[in-house]
């Protein structure tokens, strides 16, 4: 019997709980974390190397689980994290979902994720309770960047509040007829992302007295082909907005490209805004709420490599940058709505 289930077997609870309480982690009763630790110490369980963080018996891998491999953020994040792993003689081990349920079958129940790193880092996921256990029972250190994870550390930015950064900027420059395009990811994974940045779109709509009419919510996909779909769609009804909000950067250029073909000036006639900070975002002129993919990888991989090195484990991180950066794609309303 292992010493985990020997553990789960004493005390009544379940080896995810005893692992939780073995490491100290949130949302665990101190009574509880005391227990387990006295039946720990009654039966010399030794925790693995990897929960542990000790300098010996390590892979000096940490492992990367991304939803997809072709999307701006996570190519971006994957970049900061190999650039710290690479400093600290670490290698990057990548696990891609490719967006199908049976890769995360492979993924998270069984011996992929358990034998060749020391850490993790998942990108923009969240998990059920199957999954939550079986990455608990790794042991391994972990963190998500990107959207919130119940019961996992976090780093990313307050995605409800660059929507409303965003929203705010179109109000301030008298937009009223605003659309916003989101939806979820082609693959259906990134959850908490798209209805955080809906819901601060409209929270801050209805704050100013404005309810934002369904047929100006379409979803993009978040990708260049579901923006430019989404705006092509939108264009079809009457009137067309004086501004459109796009979840993402990559969603927003394929507005600007089907705007372009259908001969409407931006921001003349059609404004458009949007979050991430695309590097292509800023050749177009695109008005954005910038946030640094990168740096939060950087941040993850550190503080998982710190905790390995026999550092306290950090509880919470605070919210990333994300800043307003205003460029040419949003100007003043030049009409009334309802004008076209």
């Amino acid at each position: 019997m292992s010493g985990i289930q020997e553990i789960a077997c004493a005390t009544g609870l379940s080896k995810s709980t005893v692992s939780r309480a073995l490491r100290g982690l949130p949302g665990v009763a101190a009574p509880t974390i005391a227990a387990v630790r006295r039946v720990a110490e009654e039966v010399g369980y030794v925790p693995s190397s990897a929960a542990a963080g000790l300098a010996t018996g390590r892979q000096r891998a940490i492992g990367v689980v991304v939803p997809v491999i072709d999307r701006w953020f996570y190519v971006k994040t994957l970049e900061g994290v190999d650039a710290e792993l690479r400093r600290d003689g670490y290698d990057l081990v990548l696990y891609s979902l490719g967006g199908g349920s049976s890769d995360r079958e492979r993924a998270f129940h069984r011996s992929m994720l358990r034998r060749r790193i020391d850490a993790l880092v998942l990108l923009s996921l969240v998990f059920d309770e199957s999954e939550r256990e079986q990455l608990e029972l790794t042991e391994y250190p972990m963190v998500v960047v990107g959207g919130p994870a119940p019961g996992v550390r976090h780093i990313g930015i307050d995605d409800r509040g660059a929507a409303r950064l965003a929203t705010t900027h179109l109000l301030d420059l008298g937009h009223r007829d605003v659309a916003y395009i989101g939806g979820q990811d082609e693959a259906g994974m990134n959850v908490a992302v798209p209805y955080l940045r809906r819901d601060g779109f409209r929270d801050t709509m209805r704050a100013s007295g404005i309810e934002p009419a369904e047929d100006r919510m379409l979803d993009g996909g978040f990708s260049y082909r579901g923006g430019y779909g989404a705006m092509r769609r939108l264009l079809q009804r009457r009137p067309v907005p004086t501004a459109v909000f796009a979840a993402s950067d990559e969603m927003a250029l394929g507005a600007i490209t089907a705007l372009a073909e259908a001969s409407l000036r931006v921001p003349e006639d059609v404004s458009v805004i949007a979050i991430d900070g695309h590097e292509h975002g800023a050749v177009v002129g695109l008005t954005t709420v910038a946030q640094d993919p990168s740096e939060q990888g950087r941040t993850a991989a550190r503080a998982l490599l710190d905790e390995l090195g026999g550092a306290q484990p950090m509880s919470a991180f605070a919210p990333a940058a994300a800043r307003l950066v205003v460029r040419s794609s949003t100007g003043p309303p030049a009409r009334l709505p309802g004008v076209f």
